[in-house]
């Protein structure tokens, strides 16, 4: 992705500034909060200290990583997809079975309320503790709700813009498909088991609520820490402490083999696209002609410090968003996520955005981001049993509402600076923005003449380096167990494939631009598309 905005803008700048910034969010909200989730799992059901478990965890999740590369976190990732699904079906079943039903969940649900609600000669104000009256409804008040509505409609849009459309993280695997009828079919059927979570996670939740309502929906401090180890709530282990206390023991283990899946399964792919944001747009630039083992190596140990960076992150994560997980990702993702969106958007359909206007776009969105960010890690977010000291005209408006807005701000300042300021002829642009893509110009890309003499070919579609040193024949060697294990670290055992010849090279080449698509498969993918659309279009005029 940050090579997309190099070939489209020119410069280095805003390449390295996404690659950065990359690095950043994968720090402070995708790899702690992923550890955080799967060790608040692991110390209810293993009763393992927090830093144990997520050394552990981290261990079995990195050796993988780091000696398998992008075709290991593939296949893992489809096998623990499956895992997951059966897992998680099960535990459903049973959670649905215990509450009596879906009419039974649904009444029931709103008179879990807690039985300890004096805090020492205080009693707790009733909204701490009572389910709100719209529970049950997606779209909530626009002013009182605690995800309001036209927040879930353009905030969250602009929030899943960002993250589905332009994150390396998942755009990685587009760019590892064989053809565009695979990219269309793997997003198709991704979106098609984003429908599921509400069923298989959400309602859970809510149910483990009904059973186990004086540890789930704890409201005061001191019964919180005796439950979860936090003061500000227990909301976080309502599914773990459903799988602990409800299923039996042989489904239990497999329950747990299903959360670490899916922890092991964020973590692998967060590690392979951070490897390769850092080596390919960041290590590069300071070291120019490293070698082969050089820039394997330098992945291979930056998945390290990554790693312990994000570990001293997790007690934030712990505190911020009065305790609660999913406020937490969705407000990080509302703070930094809008200025990448709205340059990914525009430098595609607005053909007259240029470097200078994209750049001052992010670096101004970036400040004011960071500006709503920390006052609020500073000042607190506040819970229901105490208030916020943050400024009300910095946090006085919804994380959502804030993201719409710094999305708006975002986009006026790229085209109001584009503008006034040269554009890019379109000889640089075929292929790049909506209205020239199906142009047969030859594209003169801007970094042409950076790019002159480089001995170095970089494959995106791939976490790894592969590095062609076609001049260069390694001989073969006995090694021994620690050279064998040295290489397999640093990505150097693969044998170097036979050399092609000029017309093997140019006929790669188009078969890796190639954008066609077979009819039958095109109106397949197509057709699954708009009964995708109109499910949850349904599912959520059902649950309006």
């Amino acid at each position: 992705m940050p090579e997309y905005l190099k070939k489209r803008f020119g410069g280095q700048r805003i390449q390295i500034y996404l690659s950065v910034l990359s690095l950043l969010i994968y720090v402070a909200l995708r790899i702690s909060s992923d550890i955080f989730s799967g060790t608040i799992f692991i110390n209810l059901a293993l009763g393992l200290n927090l830093y144990l478990a997520i050394i552990l965890l981290l261990a079995i999740t990195a050796v993988y990583t780091i000696t398998g590369g992008l075709a290991a976190v593939i296949y893992t990732d489809t096998l623990q997809t499956v895992i997951m699904l059966i897992g998680s079906f099960i535990l459903t079943g049973f959670a649905f079975a215990e509450v009596g039903g879906y009419e039974a969940f649904t009444e029931k649900y709103m008179n879990a309320i807690p039985s300890i609600i004096q805090n020492g000669e205080t009693t707790v104000d009733a909204k701490c503790y009572t389910p709100q009256a719209d529970s049950f409804h997606i779209f909530r008040d626009p002013i009182t709700g605690d995800i309001p509505w036209p927040g879930v409609i353009f905030g969250m849009t602009i929030v899943a813009l960002w993250y589905w459309c332009t994150d390396q993280l998942i755009v990685q695997r587009c760019l590892s498909a064989k053809n565009m009828s695979h990219v269309k079919a793997g997003c198709i059927m991704c979106g098609y088991l984003k429908l599921l979570p509400m069923f298989l996670m959400v309602m859970p939740g809510m149910i483990s609520r009904i059973l186990y309502t004086d540890k789930v929906a704890c409201v005061v401090p001191s019964e919180c820490k005796r439950h979860c180890g936090t003061e500000v709530g227990c909301t976080n282990i309502a599914y773990p402490t459903l799988v602990i206390e409800l299923m039996p023991n042989g489904l239990r283990g497999l329950m747990l083999s299903v959360m670490m899946a899916s922890l092991m399964s964020s973590l692998t792919s967060i590690f392979n696209s951070a490897s390769t944001l850092f080596t390919i747009d960041i290590y590069t630039k300071v070291r120019k002609k490293a070698s082969e083992k050089e820039l394997l190596i330098a992945g291979r140990l930056f998945i390290i410090v990554l790693i312990v960076i994000s570990i001293a992150w997790v007690p934030m994560v712990q505190s911020a968003q009065s305790g609660q997980l999913f406020h937490y990702i969705e407000s990080m993702s509302s703070y930094l996520g809008p200025p990448i969106a709205a340059v990914f958007l525009l430098a595609i359909f607005c053909k007259r955005v240029n470097e200078q206007g994209a750049f001052w776009g992010l670096i101004i969105g970036l400040v004011l981001g960071l500006i709503r960010m920390i006052t609020e890690f500073v000042y607190g977010t506040g819970s229901c049993m105490g208030h916020s000291n943050c400024p009300y005209i910095i946090c006085g408006v919804h994380y959502l509402y804030f993201a719409m807005i710094l999305f708006a701000v975002v986009i006026i300042i790229i085209l109001g600076v584009s503008l006034v300021t040269k554009p890019i002829p379109d000889v640089h642009l075929y292929r790049l923005c909506w209205s020239l893509r199906n142009s047969k110009e030859e594209r003169i890309d801007l970094d042409a003449e950076e790019n002159t003499g480089e001995d170095i070919f970089f494959n995106h579609s791939e976490s790894e380096l592969l590095l062609f040193s076609l001049d260069v024949e390694v001989p073969e060697e006995n090694k021994g167990c620690i050279k064998r294990a040295y290489d397999l670290f640093c990505g150097l055992d693969k044998k170097e494939g036979p050399k092609r010849t000029e017309e093997e090279e140019k006929a790669m080449k188009i078969k890796l631009t190639d954008t066609s698509e077979k009819p039958l498969w095109r109106n397949i993918v197509n057709i699954n598309a708009i009964i995708l659309l109109a499910v949850a279009v349904f599912l959520h005029a059902y649950y309006a």
